[in-house]
This record gives structure tokens, sequence and C-alpha cells, in this order.
């Protein structure tokens, strides 16, 4: 592997720890991160970096597994070696089979989109989360992290009818509350 690949690979994976760093102190020491794929590529043009198959990308316990992962970073800041991890990602894009989860919550989706500059999370097509026994689900769930805050948004799909008739067909937010 060439100088500049293993820079390039070192850099990604201080990249990819910025989306899973802990809210803390800047003393706090945090927690490795750990990706394992099927297999892996850069595309130095596009400053990004994609693993697929069998995705797993761990810090602390947060953890993410799906299809496939590809990470987007800020050409600049990744020359800048005084710009912070969160500064260098630009967006985290998940796709198939997205589970995202703690100790305490579960998110699953068909997509995942993390914005960094906006610390925003995306999951779109069939989203769900569960907290406790608790479940809430619609076609998109939007977590806003600075805010601590979430929306859930209900969707629409088409339904073929008799005689190959089409029609939009609305869903909605559902969720499920347990009281003990």
């Amino acid at each position: 592997m060439k100088l500049q690949e293993k820079v390039r690979v070192f850099s990604l994976l201080f990249i990819l720890s910025s989306f899973f760093v802990t809210a803390g102190s800047a003393e706090d020491k945090e927690p490795p991160v750990y990706v394992e794929a099927d297999q892996m590529s850069s595309t130095e043009a596009a400053n990004s970096v994609l693993f697929k198959g069998n995705v797993d990308a761990q810090q602390g316990d947060l953890r993410i597994l799906c299809d496939e992962m590809t990470v987007y970073y800020h050409s600049d800041a990744t020359k800048d070696s005084k710009a912070s991890a969160r500064q260098k990602i630009e967006k985290l894009v998940c796709a198939g089979n997205v589970e995202l989860s703690n100790e305490e919550w579960l998110g699953t989706a068909d997509k995942m989109v993390y914005y960094s500059d906006n610390r925003q999370i995306y999951l779109i097509g069939g989203a769900k989360a569960w907290q406790n026994d608790n479940m809430v689900s619609g076609e998109r769930i939007v977590y806003y992290m600075d805010e601590g805050r979430s929306e859930v948004e209900g969707g629409t799909t088409t339904v073929v009818g008799e005689g190959a008739e089409k029609k939009e067909q609305k869903s909605r937010v559902k969720m499920t509350i347990k009281q003990n």
C-alpha cells in the first residue's frame, strides 16, 4: 500500500470517528472506532470512502450495521492537521438494512444520512425507533443532535388496484407507548 493510501485510510478512520463522538469534555479520551466490512474502496476525486458488505461500525456503545456505508469528507479539512474530526467529515450515508443502536435505543431504516455540519441524522424509508418497549415509526425520522429533539413524518405509497389502477395512499406516523 502506497504511503498516500495509508495516510488516506488513517484520515478516513479519524474522520469516521467524528460521527461516533459522544458529547463530553475535550479532556475525555474517545474510545477507538472499529469498522469491519467485506470490502473498502477510496475515491480521491469524490473525497469518499465506501465500505461494502456486512458493514459493522462501533465506538463505545454506539453501533451501526448496514449493507454499505459511504463517508464523504471535506478535501481541504483533511489537509489541515488542526481541523477537528467534526470539521473533516461532510456526511455519512448508510444504505440497506440500516440499524443504529446504543444501550438505550435502536433505529432502523432503509437508509441513514448523517450531516456533520448541522449534526442531523435522517432515517429514511420504513424508519422505526425503539427506546425500551416504546416504538415510533414513519417514512422518515430526523434527529437534531444539538437540540435533542426528533421529528417523525409519514409518507405516501403507490397501491396498485384492480385493472392496474394506481393510487397514492398516505401512511401515518405510528407510536406505541407501553406503560408500566
